[in-house]
């Protein structure tokens, strides 16, 4: 058997859809061929937030729909949290770290980084979450892979960069990063670190398989996430942050957090529940951050 995997064409994107090959591969003995599918957000420099929620994605979920390819691997966070019509999430494969990661000139940390220091980041919730630090430091917009980005600081142009950790272990280079940061200081956004393998709906066969890679812990991590973020009616490039994780006693234990972007104005709220029920400890939890006034900062930034 043959399988056509549709991937975008990027250092990280072919990485994480060869690791998923090699998965399938395995489970299944089919042979697998990367496809690679250019999209919207791949060939524009425009910001994330004026491109919309989406825009990497939606060339892959054509693909799909038009048989082009027989599954696509996503980044989760790209994707938009309305289900696509014909399409299955068949496997979310175990989570890499989700947290973010600093790459900053001199092997400095983040509270090490002088007050002006130039921070490359192309996500609200990460602009919006250091303004609120109150170190002073300067969120610079930025767009590119993982090579564009880090390269912005050995060149001296910024003092350093933000980026899902997740990403850079992916492509092997963990030992640029000066630090891990803490949830703390930095909330990830839902679902980073966490990959969607996903297939045509009526494709019953091959999502049967694709599901040896699923990782139920994952899952519902990522459903908890996922659910809050709809709730909130936010997409992928909304000032919003969560990380959910499930403890050995099998509980989610979530924690959500919704800013301005000047960093001014947040609210961050926990809740826990049962696995079996992920996407309930989600809908809770954004109905404690809308009634914390988290509405008025989403209005603002829609």
């Amino acid at each position: 058997m043959r399988l056509r995997l549709g991937t975008r064409g990027s250092a990280l994107a072919m990485a994480q859809s060869r690791m998923v090959a090699d998965a399938v591969e395995r489970a299944t003995g089919a042979t697998v061929e990367l496809v690679e599918i250019v999209t919207k957000g791949d060939v524009s420099t425009a910001p994330v937030q004026q491109l919309g929620v989406g825009v990497f994605v939606s060339a892959l979920r054509d693909a799909l729909t038009a048989k082009e390819i027989d599954f696509a691997v996503h980044s989760y966070k790209d994707l938009p949290t309305a289900p696509a019509d014909g399409l299955v999430i068949a496997a979310i494969p175990p989570r890499e770290d989700p947290r973010d990661a600093l790459v900053a000139r001199d092997g400095l940390t983040l509270t090490e980084l002088p007050p002006g220091s130039r921070i490359g980041t192309g996500a609200a919730r990460r602009m919006s979450q250091l303004a609120a630090l109150g170190l002073g430091l300067e969120a610079v917009p930025i767009r590119g892979n993982v090579d564009t980005r880090i390269g912005k600081v050995t060149s001296g142009e910024l003092d350093a960069v933000i980026l899902a950790r997740a990403g850079i272990a992916r492509l092997g280079r963990t030992a640029e990063i000066t630090e891990t940061l803490d949830p703390m200081l930095l909330l990830p956004a839902p679902a980073q670190g966490a990959l969607a393998v996903e297939c045509r709906t009526a494709d019953l066969e091959l999502a049967e398989a694709l599901r040896a890679l699923d990782d139920p812990s994952t899952r519902a991590a990522v459903t908890a996430e996922r659910a809050m973020l709809a709730a909130l009616e936010a997409g992928c490039s909304a000032p919003v942050a969560g990380l959910a994780e499930v403890t050995e006693d099998e509980e989610i234990y979530l924690r959500g957090a919704v800013l301005s972007m000047d960093g001014s104005f947040a609210v961050k709220l926990s809740g826990t529940g049962t696995l079996t029920d992920a996407e309930g400890v989600g809908r809770r939890l954004a109905a404690e951050l809308l009634a914390e006034g988290a509405n008025t900062v989403l209005g603002s930034a829609a």
